[in-house]
């Protein structure tokens, strides 16, 4: 598994671990409009899962506005952004960035991304900070765990993953 920490605490990390060439387990989340979606929601577009701890912090806020301004010019791309949090706040938080139309999901009531993904920290019950990339037929072309939860992922490395599919 994975070796994380958040704020330098060693984090138990819930579920199994991906890694490039597995197929993407499939998994259920909520929306903005509390609808239930799934990875099949996204059939046929490669996707990049930008997984944050809480979107009202400052790492996860540049996280999720970075990857959805780098993303914007790549062809066929959904950029999924992943949380913990409510959906409520996830509205609000879009709403008052100006990014209406960015792609966030509520892993909040049962888990179902976080464990499938490997990224439940145990200690605190909210996603480990990673990202994955998976192609069209959603077969896993890049990840990272981020060891230190409060630290940037390598933006530059996984849009250029992205870019080379």
């Amino acid at each position: 598994m994975a070796n994380v920490t958040f704020k330098g605490n060693p984090m138990t990390l819930r579920g199994e671990e991906l890694k490039v060439g597995d197929q993407a387990p499939d998994f259920t989340a909520l929306n903005t409009s509390l609808e239930q979606v799934s990875l099949s929601d996204f059939e046929g577009k490669r996707k990049l899962i930008s997984v944050i701890p809480s979107i009202d912090t400052g790492v996860c806020s540049t996280q999720t506005k970075t990857f959805n301004e780098r993303a914007a010019d790549v062809e066929n791309v959904e950029v999924l952004t992943i949380s913990n949090d409510l959906p409520f706040a996830q509205k609000r938080w879009t709403a008052d960035e100006g990014l209406e139309n960015a792609v966030t999901l509520s892993d909040h009531r049962d888990l179902s991304f976080g464990e499938n993904y490997g990224v439940v920290m145990e200690e605190l019950r909210l996603l480990a900070r990673s990202v994955f990339i998976l192609d069209e037929d959603n077969k896993v072309v890049y990840v990272e765990y981020v060891p230190e939860g409060t630290d940037h992922p390598d933006y530059d490395k996984a849009i250029e993953a992205l870019e080379s599919m």
